[in-house]
């Protein structure tokens, strides 16, 4: 189900015939080559190591933004979201850092957060840390992690929730061209094991989250993980945290990864670096009336 001008809309089903022309599933090193294939053409980057971790980088010039790749923990790669994080720093007049970092189900939670707090540690802060998917739960539990180091952060669908109060997981498979529940589930516990409740970290919205950067955060509104963005909306403002929201009619997950192919990615990303370029500093003014949005 997609919003009528979606369903007129040549780019998106041209994005979404090869969408199912390349399914994502089999085992780990399958699904890999997978996404690969349906990931943008790699964009060239410039090879880093901060931390130790093997990075690439895009455009130049501070404060970077370490943007944390999704793909449910298992797959990705710096290269798959490179013609994403290439448009992203082309926006943002800055370097744009995609860690490579450490993949489940051969190395299990926490060894991909400690990756991104790695990176995070080893650059000149505050930074701007962002991710969509499972790397913006990544990017959130580094943020949490050091609040100090973080500047803003930038959310794409991230998942926020294993705890059972998400509704749309289900209900939402049928219309999500690029997630469905039992997929999302299956990836979860390859990187957490089976009981997702009992690492807390599976669940960052059952976290204290008062400590956290401004925040912007996008989820489409046919999408799996609608409720994870929703709840975790609820529960920054509940926490006092200042939150910019995008909600999208009619996209399906990890729409952005193809700013070369649709014009609704193109203007997420130019939201994201918007958003970003005028957060305020270390210490400046962060009052709700000057970040708070709702867009629809």
């Amino acid at each position: 189900m997609c919003d009528a001008n979606m369903m007129d809309d040549a780019d998106w089903q041209a994005l979404l015939a090869h969408i199912r022309a390349h399914p994502v599933e089999g085992n780990p090193a399958e699904m890999r080559r997978a996404f690969a294939r349906l990931a943008p053409p790699p964009v060239a980057g410039k090879a880093l190591e901060p931390g130790g971790v093997p990075c690439l980088s895009f455009g130049a010039g501070g404060p970077p933004l370490v943007w944390v790749h999704g793909g449910g923990l298992v797959f990705g790669s710096p290269e798959t979201h490179s013609a994403m994080a290439s448009y992203l720093a082309g926006q943002l007049g800055r370097a744009v850092i995609v860690p490579r970092y450490a993949l489940a189900p051969e190395h299990r939670a926490p060894a991909q957060r400690d990756d991104v707090l790695a990176v995070v540690d080893a650059l000149d802060g505050p930074v701007d840390l962002g991710g969509d998917s499972a790397g913006g739960q990544l990017a959130i539990l580094a943020a949490l992690h050091r609040p100090d180091a973080v500047r803003a952060l930038a959310l794409i669908s991230p998942n926020t929730d294993r705890s059972g109060q998400s509704v749309t997981r289900i209900p939402n498979s049928p219309s999500d061209a690029m997630n469905d529940h039992a997929s999302d589930l299956r990836l979860a516990k390859m990187a957490f094991g089976e009981n997702l409740a009992a690492d807390p970290d599976a669940s960052p919205l059952v976290h204290e989250l008062s400590a956290l950067p401004p925040v912007w955060i996008s989820a489409a509104t046919s999408e799996v993980l609608l409720d994870d963005t929703l709840l975790f909306i609820r529960a920054l403002g509940q926490e006092g945290v200042p939150v910019a929201a995008r909600i999208e009619r009619g996209l399906c997950h990890m729409w952005p990864l193809w700013p070369d192919r649709l014009a609704q990615a193109r203007a997420t990303l130019e939201a994201i670096a918007h958003f970003l370029n005028a957060a305020p500093v270390q210490g400046g003014d962060t009052s709700m009336e000057k970040i708070v949005s709702l867009s629809c």
